[in-house]
C-alpha cells in the first residue's frame, strides 16, 4: 500500500499529505502560504462583516466631547448605555459596572469610570485604563480616525494572520516530526527528520481549512460560539488523524523513491 509517490499539491487527504514527504520544501511553503493567505482574507472579512460595523455604530453614538485621562473616563452621556450590538460584539458604557445593560452578543465590552470589562462564555476579564495616556472618547475625534485606520487594520489582519500561521505551522511540525520519524521507522517507511517535518506540516492543512470555513460560518451566523469552539477542537484532531493515516501512503524503504535499500545488495549476492 502506498508504494508510489504522487505529485504533491493538495494536502487534503492522507495520500495528498504523504506526497509532501518527498516533495521539495519550496513546494510545501508555497501551498502553506496559499492556505494561510486564504485564512487571513477570511479573518479580515470576518472583522469587516461582524466586528467593524459594531465599532462604527458605537462611535456614532458617542457624545461630541469625552476622553480617557489619568485613568478616568470623562463621559458626557447617559450611563448605563448600549452603544452598539451585533451577534459577535457589543459595546456599552456603564460607569459603575452596575450590570443594568445585558447585551446578547458573544463578547460584550463595557467601559466604566476607571476601567473596562469584557464578558463572554469564558467569564469576565477586566483591566484599568493605562496611566499617562490621553485617549479620545468622543465622536468628533474618533470618527475620522476610525475611517482612516480601518483599511490599515484590515490589511494588518490579512498579513498578521498569514505570518502567524506560517510560523505556527513550522513550530508544530517541528514538534510532531520526531514522533512521525519514530512511527515511520517502525512501519519501515522512507522517512528522515526533514521528510517527517514536511509531512507533519502538510497534515495541518486539512484542519486549517476546516477552521477557515468555521470562521466564515461563525461570521454569517450559521454557527454559534459553542459550535465554533467545537470546530476548533475538531481541527486539531483532524491534523493528528490525517498525519498518522498518511504513513500508510509513504513508500517503504527502497521502494520507488530513489533511495536504496541497504539489504538489497546483500540479498542479491546471496
Amino acid at each position: 500500500m502506498g508504494e508510489t509517490v504522487k505529485p504533491a499539491w493538495m494536502p487534503l487527504t492522507p495520500r495528498g499529505v504523504a506526497a509532501f514527504a518527498h516533495a521539495t520544501t519550496g513546494r510545501l511553503l508555497l501551498v502553506q502560504f496559499l492556505f494561510a493567505l486564504t485564512a487571513g482574507i477570511v479573518v479580515a472579512w470576518f472583522a469587516q462583516f461582524a466586528v467593524f460595523p459594531v465599532i462604527s455604530r458605537a462611535i456614532a453614538q458617542l457624545p461630541e466631547q469625552g476622553e480617557i485621562r489619568s485613568r478616568q473616563l470623562d463621559w458626557r452621556g447617559d450611563s448605563p448605555q448600549l452603544l452598539a450590538e451585533g451577534g459577535v460584539l457589543a459595546l456599552t458604557v456603564d460607569l459603575n459596572h452596575a450590570g443594568d445593560v445585558r447585551p446578547l452578543a458573544d463578547v460584550a465590552v463595557e467601559f466604566g469610570r476607571d476601567g473596562w470589562r469584557a464578558r463572554s462564555l469564558f467569564g469576565i476579564m477586566e483591566a484599568r485604563y493605562p496611566s499617562g495616556w490621553v485617549i479620545a472618547f468622543n465622536r468628533a475625534e474618533l470618527n475620522p480616525k476610525w475611517g482612516a485606520w480601518r483599511p490599515v487594520f484590515l490589511a494588518g489582519a490579512v498579513a498578521g494572520t498569514t505570518v502567524w500561521l506560517m510560523l505556527t505551522w513550522a513550530f508544530l511540525a517541528a514538534l510532531y516530526a520526531p514522533v512521525v520519524r519514530v512511527a515511520g521507522e517502525f512501519a519501515d517507511r522512507d522517512l528522515d527528520f526533514v521528510r517527517s517535518w514536511r509531512m507533519s506540516a502538510a497534515a495541518l492543512m486539512p484542519g486549517a481549512l476546516i477552521m477557515t470555513a468555521s470562521i466564515a460560518a461563525y461570521g454569517i451566523g450559521l454557527m454559534d460560539l459553542v459550535g465554533f469552539l467545537f470546530a476548533f477542537g475538531i481541527h486539531l484532531a483532524v491534523g493528528w488523524v490525517c498525519l498518522f493515516l498518511s504513513l500508510l501512503f509513504v513508500p517503504r524503504i527502497g521502494a520507488n523513491t530513489g533511495g536504496k535499500n541497504p539489504f538489497a545488495s546483500a540479498k542479491s549476492k546471496k
